[in-house]
């Protein structure tokens, strides 16, 4: 590609081209580095939330994590910046809005991202160094990947163990059964290429990487001729090529760096896997076996056939009404479609993949033959141009969201564009879909085109792999007995020098943990740098509607939100919100069934969804306040459309259709389930936490491993046809309810939309204001509780709750920032350096009021609840730094602040003023935080963190049965 010549670029790099992208509101800069040949990918951006991320390709060919260990480890210090943990000690000394480190299948990418920008020029130093001169220390490999102990370190006579914060991680994520199902499947669809690997490691293979192999790797690949820049923001690219220059590119010439990068040899026939994955020994294994076909599709940088892929997974996938999905969901043949179904396209070569879930060994052949001869009637029918238009609405609508409320939008668009940079194809066309869709619309005016696609990328595509992932009651306990007489003989054949050495790395790894480092070479932000209160962004009322409008740059999108109070229910009655809230816009409705629904959702809107959202008040959690939200999104053009759409579905959502109900109950539990080794964290809080207040009772019944357990025993009843009929009738019920609740409403769009959107809100509403009705309230709830949660998986998740206060108590912003001083200062060193868990904090939900500590894939429990304690007992007993002090303030603050999306940030401020939180209240919160001294983190630990008034929540395996009775916990099985 021949430069452009541009005086405003810095002397070291070569503008390749600019793109405007007006649907996006920015430019796309690329540029390349003239001696090295790194590449910088600008999306110039009036955005003060600047983003960096830096990518080097990795294509691991073993499966013991040596990219993923070495993302680890290469944040453990750096040459300009040697002390221990560089990356967790910025994160207390920063005002980021993201900062993390992922894997991928073949790539690694170190990204942050900021709004001030003292704080960027200080994260971009320390990425930079710790990225391109990172120290590598053998402790922080043995701490960070894997490591040989004994059971107790300074004690030979007691057993060898595994210990490694990657290999603790990689258990928990390989104990489910969808990440075994998609490592398995990838391994024979890949047999010769990387993606034949899992790039996070094998915790049986993690073991057997070396400290030679990880330096031998970090050579190899982190090279800035290997690597790829991205910015975002509205920094001036040349600013970041000063920076990039001075502080990594000026020392490195380039350098030819081979990687094994081809496409995946071709099968010439389909191929039939059975593998098996561990459940707990003694379970049932009926209905719980995964069977799944995929097919291996093109390349995924190149833009016809990415978006060929898409459309494709749309036609077949999208939802309910698509041919695939509705034969998948409908079988008697397993449970629920699989959650993997869908189209994956981040590797060079993209896969399609559909199955079952809930499934028997036997019915594989069957499944097979259900997929081909849907597939067959699909391309003898074709697919209708309005289905087609229909598809092509969302995709212009996805990429016309600005998006941005979990993770930074400039970060998501830059995830989007470094997969065709990776793998060689051009990320501005990724970016820029508009002329691509208009290409597209011509093609989909002929009939034959979709058939086409099938028939070319399926149905005559031998490179098939169908696998059969079979529920085995001894798996796990082969694999455990497997591991201990491995470890047993290494111990028998361990000369006394290597015992030595094995006691000495354990006594020097814990010193270096225990290491007070000079932390005065990192740069930081303080107090002096937090900006004053973020502004809000203004609304304004229509009283003749009860409706708040935002006038926000939301790029030709709009939003709705038809919000109201929840009337008096009974238990049994809320109890089943989660179900009628998913249910409500999945369903038939008026006239129309849940297909054609399905359809009209997907042609007028960016989709309908119901939630239900419950808050105490800012002076008591126990006063309970409760609120349906009905949501819908569209592109403006769309507009009234969608005020109709939301209408119908309010008032005519009918719950008739059993059979659809049925099916829908069976996907909700398989997903539930799934989030178990995901997110036990956040389920052992919830468990732990159940009995401080309503709304954590609430959570934790409706949404927690009780609405799991809940979920799964409805699933089961609603086999019998006469507990189906009565589960709709409840439904029907409680719909009607709902409906007829007098309502407000929430209105986000551009100021020039506004007028004609509140218009059609007032004709499409105005005869239906609803009736002001008694409101739903909740007794208090106050009790302790201890329990463990049973469940398949080889790591633990603890937690341990408090009763405490609400957001607008005094004592509130103290036990805020107590969280993130008790984890920076005692927690993240005892339970993930020395403890080897993945992660492990604190912190203060001042929305239920109560404070929570938790572990996150740990590998042990009753030594993690004594470090909870121990916490307390270290801030009382330890004299205590101000800048501790400090850093957990920054970190509070910079929650408080975090971006949002411009709808995002409108719903915030609605819902805020909803519940009582107004600016007033929340700038007096921010000043308290400001405020806290160390006397205050003290005196509120002793005040509301008494040991004795603790409850305390495992999510733990079957093996552990004994200890934790022995701990006085009550035996809960999931």
């Amino acid at each position: 590609m021949a430069a452009v010549i541009d005086n405003a670029t810095h002397p070291a790099f070569e503008k390749l081209r600019s793109h405007r992208i007006d649907t996006l509101n920015l430019d796309v800069e690329e540029y390349r580095h003239r001696k090295t040949g790194a590449r910088h990918l600008h999306l110039a951006a009036d955005n003060e939330e600047n983003v960096f991320f830096v990518a080097l390709r990795t294509f691991p060919m073993d499966s013991t994590g040596v990219a993923h260990i070495l993302e680890h480890t290469a944040l453990c210090g750096s040459e300009r910046y040697p002390v221990r943990d560089p990356f967790f000690m910025m994160i207390r000394r920063s005002l980021n809005t993201f900062m993390n480190a992922f894997t991928s299948s073949d790539w690694t990418a170190y990204p942050f991202a900021s709004m001030n920008r003292k704080d960027f020029d200080n994260l971009l130093s320390v990425y930079l160094d710790s990225v391109f001169f990172s120290k590598l220390d053998p402790l922080d490999f043995a701490q960070e990947g894997h490591r040989l102990e004994f059971e107790k370190p300074d004690d030979p006579a007691t057993e060898l163990v595994y210990r490694g914060v990657v290999y603790n991680e990689m258990k928990g994520a390989m104990s489910s059964a969808t990440s075994q199902l998609w490592q398995n499947l990838s391994s024979h669809l890949f047999p010769t290429t990387t993606y034949h690997y899992n790039s996070g490691g094998e915790p049986d293979h993690i073991v057997d990487l070396s400290y030679d192999d990880l330096i031998r790797f970090y050579r190899h690949h982190y090279h800035p001729s290997n690597a790829i820049f991205a910015t975002y923001g509205n920094i001036p690219a040349s600013e970041h090529h000063e920076r990039f220059e001075e502080l990594a590119l000026s020392r490195f010439d380039r350098l030819d760096v081979e990687l094994p990068v081809r496409d995946e040899k071709r099968m010439y026939a389909p191929v039939r896997v059975e593998q098996a994955y561990g459940v707990n020994e003694g379970e049932d294994t009926a209905s719980k076996t995964h069977i799944v076909m995929g097919w291996l599709l093109g390349h995924s940088f190149d833009l016809q056939e990415n978006l060929e892929g898409q459309l494709l997974s749309a036609v077949l996938l999208e939802n309910s009404a698509s041919p695939l999905m509705r034969a998948l969901e409908k079988t008697d043949l397993g449970q629920a479609p699989s959650t993997m179904c869908g189209l994956e396209d981040s590797n060079r070569e993209m896969t399609f993949v559909c199955g079952i879930e809930g499934s028997e060994p036997d019915r594989q052949k069957d499944l097979e033959a259900l997929i081909e001869s849907t597939l067959q009637t699909v391309v003898e029918e074709g697919v209708s141009e309005e289905r087609l238009e229909a598809i092509l609405h969302q995709l212009e609508l996805h990429q016309r969201e600005i998006a941005g409320d979990s993770f930074p939008y400039g970060l998501q668009l830059i995830m989007s564009a470094i997969a065709p940079m990776v793998h060689g194809g051009d990320p501005v066309e990724l970016l820029d879909l508009e002329p691509v869709l208009a290409t597209l619309r011509e093609k989909i005016r002929d009939p034959q085109y979709i058939p086409g696609l099938i028939r070319r990328k399926l149905l005559d595509n031998p490179h098939r792999v169908t696998l059969t992932l079979r529920p085995d009651d001894k798996l796990d306990a082969r694999r455990q007995q497997s591991i201990r007489e491995a470890l047993a003989k290494r111990k028998a054949e361990l000369t006394s020098e290597e015992i030595t050495q094995i006691v000495d790395r354990a006594r020097a790894l814990e010193e270096r943990q225990m290491r007070k480092d000079d932390d005065s070479i990192l740069p930081k932000v303080d107090l002096t740098d937090v900006p004053l209160q973020m502004p809000e962004p203004e609304a304004r009322f229509d009283g003749d509607i009860s409706a708040t409008v935002f006038a926000r740059g939301t790029n030709g999108l709009i939003y709705q939100q038809v919000v109201l109070p929840l009337p008096a229910l009974t238990e049994e009655e809320l109890l089943l919100l989660p179900y009628y809230s998913t249910l409500v816009s999945e369903v038939g409705c008026g006239d129309l069934d849940y297909l054609q629904m399905q359809d009209r959702i997907s042609a007028e809107s960016g989709g309908i969804s119901a939630s239900f959202t419950a808050k105490g008040r800012i002076d008591d959690v126990q006063d309970l306040k409760g609120y349906m939200i009905f949501n819908g999104k569209a592109l403006a053009r769309n507009r009234t459309a969608l005020t109709k759409l939301l209408r119908d579905v309010y008032t005519s959502a009918r719950f008739d259709e059993a059979d659809r109900i049925r099916e829908l109950v069976a996907q909700i539990r398989a997903r539930r389930e799934q989030a178990v080794t995901g997110s036990g964290h956040v389920l052992a809080m919830g468990a732990a936490a159940q009995g401080v207040s309503p709304g954590a009772w609430l959570s934790f019944r409706l949404g927690g491993l009780a609405g799991i357990r809940g979920t799964k025993e409805l699933d089961q009843s609603l086999k019998d046809p006469k507990a189906l009929e009565t589960f709709c009738r409840k439904l029907t019920s409680l719909h009607e309810k709902i409906r007829r609740q007098a309502r407000e409403f929430l209105i986000v769009g551009e100021e020039d939309q506004l007028p004609a959107l509140i218009d059609d809100l007032k004709s499409c509403w105005q005869d239906d204001r609803g009736i002001e009705s008694a409101r739903w309230t909740m007794e208090p709830v106050n009790f302790v509780t201890r329990e463990a949660w049973l469940t398949s998986t080889q790591v633990n998740f603890c937690a341990r709750a408090y009763s405490t206060v609400a957001v607008d108590h005094p004592d509130a912003a103290a036990l805020t920032v107590l969280g993130g001083f008790l984890r920076n200062g005692y927690l993240h060193r005892a339970i993930r350096e020395k403890g080897g868990a993945y992660g492990g904090g604190a912190s203060q939900d001042s929305v239920n009021g109560n404070f929570r500590f938790f572990s996150y894939r740990d590998p042990r429990l009753a030594e993690t609840l004594d470090d909870f304690d121990e916490s307390l007992v270290w801030l009382q007993e330890t004299d205590h730094e101000y800048q501790a002090l400090e850093e957990s303030i920054l970190g509070v603050i910079g929650q408080l602040d975090r971006p949002r999306s411009p709808a995002g940030a409108a719903r915030h401020a609605f819902h805020n003023k909803l519940f009582g939180r107004s600016p007033e209240q929340r700038a007096r919160f921010r000043e308290r935080v400001l405020s806290v001294t160390l006397d205050d983190l003290r005196r509120v630990a002793a005040t509301w963190l008494v040991p004795e008034n603790a409850s305390t929540a495992v999510v733990t395996s079957p093996e552990n049965r004994s200890l934790v009775e022995e701990l006085g916990m009550s035996i809960q099985e999931l």
